[in-house]
């Protein structure tokens, strides 16, 4: 319930008449104040003179577009939530107005229950149970390495708005966890968090799974069954493992995105849906695009935030931190107090690779802990399980690939942008290696900043280096273009 001591404004921008008489007409029935304008320069005119709660603004206005005013307001630092309604089928405007800053987007012509919708969840930051600062979630986050914190600060900032975000990261970086972390920090907590495996789910049932059934609409459907939409309305809608759905499944899956509306399975008619979506994946999504198996319409609708969680290895200075946060856990569980590892063991742990990340830590201390003789862990304890041998279809594809690798490199002279000397012992092979090593590096710098959308930050960061690192070896390089 709101504060009734501060009366809550909103503003409504439009250039249609009646649209903003609707549009105010339905707030005002809610209880709140609302002002309207009809243009960008009435819009501006309005702030100048008074703070809102709540801003409507159209994309397309007589003299300029609904983005001048969030230009303006996110240039003013304004605390204003801004929605924008855009024309039906203006993907491009909705998603790029989001990544501007905008709270969230209608789709014209505008339901009064959505647009009631959008905005009692802009307001949510005016409830009594606020966002807090810090969550269970957000504390089991475990580190304070520049990676981990960049990526704490991204989850506070992106949690204040309804914008869809992506969770990329290897197998075993906690990617659930920042989604946790994400629904706990916006003002959505109080609502339900549904998690989704989407590869665990059959094909033939991910249509009912996701938008429900009604009694009665197929052999089995003895009752009715809401769907994960329904299950996570006033809350959040994590689905893990995106990559895996079929295309069939992402076509169903881009409308309801589009239109905030599922149709279940047996019903003639569709039903608004107020989730947040959050996704996650291993899979490089991109290139999922480019070889056709995911929609590149539902790839920029659902990546409108990227956030990317650090492999392990990139964030070795966080091990003690995390060795005790898992200890802790294993020391309730076994009843072991006075569990610890000795300085020798922790050597050897910051020289594990841990291909499995923060799972395979988690993996091995169990383990450790288990088959251990005493409470103080050392390096002879931390027995390190071997990597799974290839199948032997696998083993056999190698094979044959290393086969016809040798017998192309036997036919086809060496090239030295291409392919290491065998050996650097003379002045033109060490000359042929520092080339070679030249191009790898160009190689890695161009497909992160390809990756990264050309944003110099997010390239450094997933390379591990800092901003003025990477632009010192663009420019030895002469990459300076590239950025």
């Amino acid at each position: 319930m709101t504060d009734s001591a501060a009366p809550i404004r909103m503003l409504v921008v439009d250039d249609e008449p009646d649209l903003r008489e609707l549009y105010v007409l339905t707030l005002l029935r809610e209880g709140w104040q609302a002002d309207e304008a009809g243009s960008v320069a009435q819009a501006l005119e309005l702030l100048g003179r008074q703070e809102y709660e709540v801003a409507i603004v159209d994309m397309r206005l007589p003299d300029g577009e609904g983005l001048d005013i969030l230009g303006w307001a996110q240039a003013q630092r304004r605390g204003e939530r801004i929605i924008v309604a855009t024309a039906y089928g203006s993907a491009a405007s909705a998603v790029q107005a989001l990544k501007l800053g905008a709270f969230d987007y209608l789709t014209k012509p505008v339901e009064l229950t959505q647009l009631r919708q959008v905005v009692r969840s802009a307001l949510g930051h005016r409830q009594p149970g606020a966002a807090p600062l810090e969550t269970g979630a957000l504390r089991a986050l475990v580190g304070e390495s520049a990676p981990m914190l960049a990526v704490k600060q991204t989850l506070r900032r992106c949690a204040r708005g309804m914008a869809p975000v992506l969770v990329q990261g290897e197998s075993g970086t906690g990617k659930e966890l920042a989604a946790r972390a994400l629904h706990e920090l916006s003002n959505r907590s109080a609502g339900p968090f549904v998690a989704v495996n989407c590869s665990a789910i059959p094909e033939h049932l991910l249509e009912a799974e996701f938008f429900g059934y009604r009694k009665g609409a197929f052999t089995g459907a003895s009752s009715a069954h809401g769907g994960f939409f329904a299950a996570a309305a006033g809350g959040t809608l994590f689905l893990d493992e995106l990559g895996e759905l079929p295309l069939s499944m992402q076509a169903k899956l881009l409308r309801a995105v589009q239109e905030r509306k599922v149709r279940a399975i047996g019903e003639t008619t569709e039903t608004p849906v107020d989730v947040r979506l959050v996704s996650a994946t291993h899979r490089d999504l991109q290139r999922c695009v480019a070889d056709g198996s995911f929609r590149q319409d539902l790839y920029y609708r659902l990546n409108v935030i990227t956030l990317t969680m650090p492999p392990l290895r990139d964030r070795l200075d966080d091990l003690p931190l995390l060795v005790e946060a898992l200890l802790e856990r294993i020391r309730r569980d076994q009843e072991r107090p006075g569990l610890r590892v000795d300085d020798k063991a922790m050597h050897r742990l910051r020289g594990l690779g841990f291909p499995g990340n923060v799972r395979e830590l988690e993996n091995l201390l169990h383990r450790a802990a288990a088959m251990a003789a005493h409470d103080l862990l050392g390096a002879d304890d931390l027995e390190i399980a071997p990597e799974p041998a290839p199948s032997t279809s696998t083993a056999a594809a190698s094979t044959a690939a290393a086969s016809a690798s040798r017998a192309a490199a036997a036919a086809e002279p060496a090239r030295p942008a291409a392919e290491p000397p065998a050996s650097p012992a003379g002045g033109d092979d060490v000359a042929r290696l520092a080339a070679y090593l030249d191009a790898v590096e160009r190689d890695t710098l161009l497909r992160a900043l390809h990756d990264s959308g050309r944003d110099l930050q997010a390239a450094a960061r997933s390379l591990g280096l800092q901003p003025r690192q990477l632009q010192w070896r663009l420019r030895r390089l002469h990459l300076d273009d590239a950025a």
